[in-house]
């Protein structure tokens, strides 16, 4: 199962370049796509999935929300909402873990895949860096089949790497 939820800009705004380009409602808003309904759909599902078989669970993270890996800054809203939905996987695992002890909670980056979301910022990209939908979609299925319970919790990459939080 994935749950594939994320924002990063819309018709009016873009990322936060600077501090000065913070804004309270814009960055209320990206914690509530990207981090508060992944969490509530959690909230919702996996109580109610088996506890006798192994069952996996990704979520749409992103590379960018890991702070060991910030190296570029910029981009607050995105970042912070999906270092925060990182912590909740990571959190929602070792509960869920206690209960469902074959079941894997995983946070998975796509890597940058053709959409309207990388659209503007892909323009230096070769094509053969970007994946399409199906392409991302089928290996982030292929990472989380291949995945077990030890690492229930952890954020993995499209290729199978393992990205720290």
């Amino acid at each position: 199962m994935l749950i594939a939820s994320g924002m990063l800009h819309d018709d009016a705004r873009g990322p936060e370049k600077a501090l000065r380009d913070l804004d309270a409602d814009w960055l209320a808003r990206q914690f509530a796509v990207n981090a508060i309904g992944p969490a509530m759909v959690l909230a919702a599902l996996l109580p109610n999935l088996p506890r006798d078989r192994p069952v996996q669970v990704g979520v749409l993270g992103a590379r960018v929300g890991s702070i060991s890996d910030n190296r570029l800054g910029g981009w607050y809203g995105y970042r912070a909402s999906k270092a925060a939905l990182h912590q909740l996987v990571r959190t929602a695992a070792i509960e869920w873990g206690r209960t469902h002890p074959k079941g894997v909670l995983a946070a998975l980056h796509p890597g940058t895949v053709a959409t309207a979301l990388s659209a503007p910022f892909t323009g230096r990209r070769a094509n053969g860096d970007l994946l399409t939908p199906n392409q991302s979609a089928e290996a982030l299925l292929a990472v989380l089949e291949a995945l077990g319970p030890s690492q229930s919790g952890m954020i993995f990459d499209w290729k199978g790497s393992e990205i720290l939080p």
